[in-house]
Formats: C-alpha cells, sequence, structure tokens
C-alpha cells in the first residue's frame, strides 16, 4: 500500500530510517508530516492535509495554538522541571485551577493517560481497604468489554482485545468483566461486596466511538453510589470538550468519583495528565505511596493552565456540539452502500466501511490522504473522524466533500 501513494524519496527515506531503528509497535498511514497550523498539517514534501484524528484527541485546541506555543517557551526559559522534591511557584496555581474548574477537592498531577488509569486504580484499591473495609488484596475493579484505558501490564490486564493481551502475561488479579452499555450486567457484578470501583469510558473510542444509550452512565453512577463503589470516569479522550460538552459525563449530569484526564489537557504540546478526587478518596495516598518525576512539572502546569483556558475562551466545546450535529448530518447524507453506519457526538465521530471489491477502511484512508484529509481505522473496518476542535463550518463542510467523494470514487 505504502508505492500507492507515490511517495517522494525523502518521504520513503524517513519512513525507512523508522523501519530500521525503530520498534514495529504501530502501523501508521505512510505520510510523513514535518509542520501543523490550526486544523492543518503539513507533509515533508509540502502537501497540505486536514487532520482529522487530533493525535487521537490530544489536539483539540489545533496544532500550534499561539498562546500554548508561547506558555511553552516563555515557561521553558524559567524553569521546567524540579521533581515533587521541591515546590515549584506554578504547580499550586496549577492545582487551584484545575479543582475549581471541573469542582474536585484535589488533583494528583501525572504525565499521560496511562499513568493516570493506573494512578485512578491505585488509588480506588487504596480508597477500597481504608474506607469501605475490603479485606486486602480482595479489591476488585469492574471494567467493560471492548474498553482502552492505555497500554500497561495492569491495564491490558483488564482489556479484551486479544492484540493487547497475547504473550504479554501473567496479567495483573483484580478485575471482573462486563459487556459495556448493558446495566444488568453492572448491577449483577456489584453484587459482589469486594468490588470497589466501575472503571468506564463515558464513550469508547478505540472500539469506534461506540455510544452508549442515554442514560447509562447516569445510572450506572447510582448504582455505584447505592453500592459503595467509586465511579470512575476514563476521560481521556472523552474529555476537554471533545463530545460538545467540557466532559462527555456532562450530557448526563454526571458527577465521577474518580475523574481521570490527559490528552488535550495540555492540547497536545506536552504531555500533561490528570486524575480529579475529593479528599475522602485522594488523601487515601500518603507521601512516598505514589508519584511521578515529572508529574506536576512547571512546564506542563502552564501549558496545561493555558490549554484549558483556550478551550473555555474559544467556546470549544459550544463548537463541536454544532459542527457534530451538521457532520453527522452530511454523513448520513452520502449515497453509499459502503456506510453502513455513522456515529458519535460532538467532534468524536466514527463510519463504519462495508469491505467491498478488495476495497477496506484502511483503502478508504489512503485514498482521504490523497485527497488532502488524514484519518485512520481501528478494529479494520471503522474509520474515526475527530479534528481540531478550532475547525470552523467551512472547513468542515470543505472535509464533508473530500469523503463524499473518495467514498464515491470506488463507485
Amino acid at each position: 500500500m505504502i508505492a500507492e501513494m507515490n511517495l517522494s524519496a525523502k518521504a520513503q527515506h524517513l519512513i525507512d530510517l523508522e523501519d530500521k531503528h525503530g520498534a514495529h509497535n504501530y502501523h501508521p498511514l505512510p505520510v510523513v508530516l514535518e509542520r501543523g497550523l490550526g486544523v492543518h498539517v503539513w507533509d515533508v514534501d509540502g502537501k497540505q492535509y486536514y487532520d482529522f484524528l487530533s493525535a487521537y484527541s490530544a489536539v483539540n485546541q489545533g496544532h500550534s495554538h499561539p498562546k500554548i506555543t508561547h506558555a511553552l517557551i516563555e515557561q521553558a526559559q524559567k524553569l521546567a522541571l524540579t521533581s515533587r522534591a521541591f515546590h515549584n511557584n506554578v504547580l499550586g496555581e496549577y492545582e487551584k485551577f484545575v479543582t475549581e474548574l471541573f469542582g474536585f477537592d484535589k488533583v494528583l498531577p501525572m504525565n499521560t493517560g496511562a499513568e493516570a488509569v493506573e494512578t485512578a486504580l491505585k488509588i480506588t484499591r487504596k480508597w477500597g481497604y481504608e474506607k469501605k473495609g475490603v479485606a486486602e488484596n480482595s479489591a476488585k475493579i469492574i471494567v467493560c468489554e471492548g474498553n482502552f484505558h492505555g497500554r500497561t501490564i495492569s491495564i491490558v490486564s483488564a482489556s479484551t482485545d486479544p492484540d493487547a493481551r497475547k504473550n504479554f502475561g501473567p496479567f495483573t488479579p483484580g478485575y471482573l468483566t462486563i459487556p459495556y452499555n448493558d446495566i444488568t450486567a453492572l448491577a449483577e457484578a456489584l453484587k459482589d461486596n469486594t468490588v470497589v470501583g466501575f472503571l468506564v469510558e463515558p464513550i469508547q473510542g478505540e472500539a469506534g466511538v461506540y455510544v452508549p444509550n442515554d442514560g447509562y452512565l447516569k445510572t450506572c453512577a447510582e448504582m455505584c453510589k447505592a453500592a459503595n463503589v467509586l465511579f470512575i470516569a476514563d476521560e481521556v479522550q472523552t474529555g476537554i470538550a471533545r463530545t460538545g460538552k467540557l466532559l462527555a459525563c456532562d450530557h448526563e449530569e454526571v458527577k465521577p468519583d474518580v475523574l481521570i484526564l490527559g490528552k488535550a489537557l495540555s492540547g497536545g504540546m506536552y504531555p500533561v495528565s490528570a486524575v480529579l478526587a475529593n479528599n475522602d478518596i485522594m488523601m487515601c495516598i500518603k507521601p512516598g505511596q505514589h508519584g511521578s518525576t515529572y508529574g506536576g512539572n512547571p512546564l506542563g502546569c502552564k501549558v496545561a493552565i493555558t490549554a484549558m483556558n483556550v478551550v473555555l475562551d474559544e467556546k470549544l466545546a459550544d463548537n463541536a456540539q454544532a459542527l457534530g450535529e451538521l457532520f453527522r448530518n452530511e454523513l448520513r447524507a452520502i449515497n453509499s452502500d459502503r456506510i453502513t453506519t455513522v456515529r458519535g457526538k460532538g467532534l468524536l465521530n466514527a463510519i463504519i466501511i462495508k469491505e467491498k471489491d478488495g476495497i477496506s477502511a484502511w483503502e478508504v484512508c489512503l485514498k482521504l490522504a490523497e485527497n488532502g484529509l488524514l484519518a485512520k481505522p481501528t478494529h479494520g473496518d471503522i474509520i474515526r473522524f475527530a479534528p481540531p476542535l478550532v475547525i470552523t463550518k467551512e472547513q468542515l463542510l470543505d472535509c464533508v466533500s473530500i469523503i463524499k467523494n473518495t467514498i464515491e470514487s470506488f463507485a
């Protein structure tokens, strides 16, 4: 397929370098990017594309946003890292900002989404032993089939994806797996009094933008409360305005007991993640029991404050809500039997492609790239569409035309 892209010698050389010297743990589209601004990226040969992946929703504020870029440069010239062996003059400011914004007593700052999920799991278990009174080493956390919470051993122990699990065992115990979007299954699992938490994505992103039934999250949260179980929302991908609200949980007015954030928390400029909870949960963690050399560093904190202010000041949640509705309506109007499903919320959307005449979602994405729009398949037949939230109506409609003409070109 790479040959079909008619790559330049420069692009092919750079891809070959990665192939020779890098681990083969990704299968990227054969496009070599070197610059980004707003909703666009450019490859090494100067070709412009619409970015419809946004680094898996990390770049909600758009590429190289000038305010975030300025904050990064200004702070980097002052102080980047102290570790948590000392206080720094930005951490408290960031902690006050983010806890007040999301309505929690405390935040535990980390760097990546997977680190934040691991942190939430540890906090939940600690709470289970010290507050709920579960016997030591018996705590269980409920997870859902089709979940994607990261790639660490403990997290893939909760996965149902064969690629994530094959030959990576032995796995971490302590998980109960139930179907996603299944209230009855959750009710049955909650009967186990050693259950201390329910970890769930408000929308399953990697599973193909699987949106649960209306009321699912609210009912789950209420059931967890009744069972004295923590409701843990993994909003690493769905949070920070992506679905048309600041958090996807906000669509059902659900306040998680534990909230996990990452990706767009820093606008894609620098790795920043966070776990938020109230004092009765968070204060179970004592000095020396959890941490990170880079977690809470002044550079990340300053970038995150600026990135979140961009989301608020530019009303990106409102833009995602309005343009998401328009986008799905336009996609559903495309007259092609290759598209079997259109689904999503806000500007987190997906289409399911019916393979026909040897043309799969991968071939569709290659053609989209040729026509100036970058997207990536997931689970073989699903294409996820998640542009930066700074996209305008005119740009979105231009992208719809690219998608429509690409699909129709296969006849």
